[in-house]
């Protein structure tokens, strides 16, 4: 068969993505991957440096793929900004588990330690990017430093659920995912709960002082 001269990187991450599928592995080489699908290796190298630059791809396109639906809803502009994240969640889980296959295949052994891979290197600026896009309350304090590490707490805390929320996906059993949906609506609304309780307040405040102090 002749190769193929063109390949686009959506071709090669579709290749990809069903490789592992088929095989329950990650192909040997970006040769042999090549020669499976009839396309110079070069051709490879024009859009990744390595499988594993292709799998960080792999994720932020899940995730920007998510974000584009969901702002494609007519209602989005009027969600609350709670709805506008349980709507990317709920996306971006039934993404997920559109291709459930291989993101399995491809952490499996890595459940208790999806922070520190750094194939969501990519996907986690994109989702950070959401977050601060939201624009979550924080405090009024007048205290550029707090605010600042305000904003870039809910950032990480969020990141931090999202990651808990795809490890109770990983290993939820039950039928189209339905224990991962009620997760996911009663995890988003205490964490919304939390940052509008008065302890949350209250610490806030603490914070504020100690910085106060110690600035004197």
């Amino acid at each position: 068969m002749a190769k193929k001269k063109k390949i686009s990187a959506s071709d090669i991450v579709t290749f990809y993505m069903d490789y592992v599928v088929e095989h329950y592995s990650k192909p040997e080489s970006v040769s042999d991957f090549a020669k499976a699908h009839h396309f110079d290796d070069e051709l490879f190298y024009t859009h990744f440096t390595s499988f594993k630059d292709l799998e960080k791809d792999i994720y932020l396109l899940l995730f920007d793929n998510s974000v584009a639906i969901l702002k494609q809803t007519p209602e989005y502009t009027s969600f609350t900004k709670k709805d506008k994240l349980l709507s990317l969640y709920y996306t971006f889980f039934e993404n997920l588990s559109l291709n459930q296959e291989f993101i399995k295949l491809n952490l499996k052994g890595f459940e208790n330690q999806l922070k520190a891979l750094s194939v969501f290197s990519r996907f986690k600026r994109s989702f950070s990017a959401f977050i601060s896009e939201l624009d979550l309350e924080t405090i009024s304090l007048n205290v550029d430093a707090i605010e600042n590490i305000q904003k870039k707490t809910i950032r990480e805390s969020s990141w931090v659920q999202l990651l808990f929320t795809m490890k109770f996906w990983l290993d939820d059993t039950s039928d189209e995912f339905e224990k991962t949906d009620i997760f996911i609506e009663k995890s988003i609304n205490t964490s919304f709960e939390l940052i509008n309780t008065k302890s949350f307040n209250n610490i806030i405040d603490l914070a504020k002082f100690l910085y106060k102090e110690k600035v004197k």
